[in-house]
């Protein structure tokens, strides 16, 4: 697979096609885990880190039944793929940018990566289009026994699964789904939600997991206890308030329609009509116009794109990107003159 690739279509996580597409972008299940002849990272050389990438690569061919991945050397990148894979949820920022023996592997659908010496030896990932958090969550449970079989994970009978980080101790899963609710935020309600979640003690996050914010009214909300759940009670507890935000959000949605169609109409056009006549825009309006057309495809005050189409978009316009498809590295200005390019034309050929 060539990461020339990633410039010309987006991952199935944004397809659009999932259950609940129109409010759950993607849900995602991690999984972290640790080789218990190794030491952790922080403690490992390069010597070591070199044997921990072997090890788990070759058992990562123990998958090819359930999942054929392709495996990227992190090290060998330039900044721009790096950029771009960390754009595309394939890899962290930490992952991106540390330095050594490290890569990931990924199928050509990305709905499954594997981080390989990121935190732990292993961070592995399953994402899945729309509300699919269980189903997610089974697709990597049936990928983690079948690594499990290979190799030897680090496992304690009373703390479960070991890792670098205390607080992923115990399961070391993750699971979390990617939220569009810009109805809540332009009504001030948001605030709503985040009490609501964090009595459950799940986290709100931003568009690229922790340590970031929120950019076109997008949330990522994920567990923060790994320890003392089991997974299934984990997943389940995400499941169980999901659909409260689902039905908040469609619920505000209906009465913007019904008590300000104008104004909305009004701000999603005006996103839209920015959009398509912009000759210099940032990433962060991009984001903001953008949320507001995905908002109006949503609602059918626009008619004639699809869900994948804005999703698309919201990637394509990412600074990595942008570059890939340049061939060269871009200042902020030329980023900002060639994304209010990319989506005019994006916008035209869909005409």
């Amino acid at each position: 697979m060539e990461l020339s690739d990633f410039t010309k279509r987006a991952g199935e996580w944004l397809s659009g096609e999932g259950p609940n597409s129109d409010v759950v972008i993607s849900s995602r299940i991690r999984l972290a885990r640790n080789l218990s002849e190794h030491l952790f990272l922080s403690r490992a050389d390069e010597r070591q880190k070199r044997l921990i990438a072997e090890e788990v690569s070759h058992a990562l061919g123990a998958v090819g039944d359930t999942v054929e991945l392709s495996q990227v050397d992190i090290d060998e990148l330039d900044g721009i793929d790096r950029l771009l894979l960390l754009e595309r949820h394939l890899i962290s920022r930490e992952h991106a940018f540390a330095k050594g023996a490290r890569s990931v592997a990924f199928d050509a659908e990305e709905t499954t990566s594997v981080m390989i010496n990121e935190e732990d030896h292993l961070r592995q990932q399953v994402m899945r289009s729309g509300f699919q958090l269980e189903e997610a969550w089974q697709a990597m449970n049936r990928i983690d026994r079948q690594l499990e079989e290979s190799l030897d994970f680090a496992f304690d009978d009373e703390y479960g699964y070991l890792t670098a980080c205390p607080t992923n101790v115990g399961t070391g899963l993750r699971a979390s789904v990617m939220l569009h609710l810009p109805a809540l935020v332009m009504t001030r309600q948001i605030e709503k939600v985040f009490g609501a979640v964090t009595k459950i003690n799940l986290a709100v996050r931003g568009l690229f997991g922790e340590g970031t914010q929120a950019l076109g009214d997008f949330y990522q909300i994920s567990n923060q206890r790994t320890l003392g759940l089991s997974e299934e009670e984990i997943v389940g507890n995400i499941s169980s308030i999901l659909p409260q935000i689902i039905n908040f959000e469609e619920k505000v949605r209906r009465e913007l329609l019904s008590s300000n169609r104008e104004v909305l109409e009004d701000k999603v056009w005006r996103a839209f009509g920015t959009l398509s006549t912009a000759r210099v825009i940032s990433s962060k309006e991009t984001m903001e116009t953008l949320s507001l057309v995905r908002l109006g495809v949503t609602t059918r005050l626009i008619d004639h794109l699809e869900i994948h189409h804005v999703n698309e978009l919201f990637l394509f316009t990412q600074p990595g990107h942008l570059q890939k498809v340049e061939g060269h590295v871009l200042e902020s200005r030329e980023r900002d003159t060639v994304r209010a390019k990319q989506v005019r034309e994006y916008l035209e050929d869909l005409r």
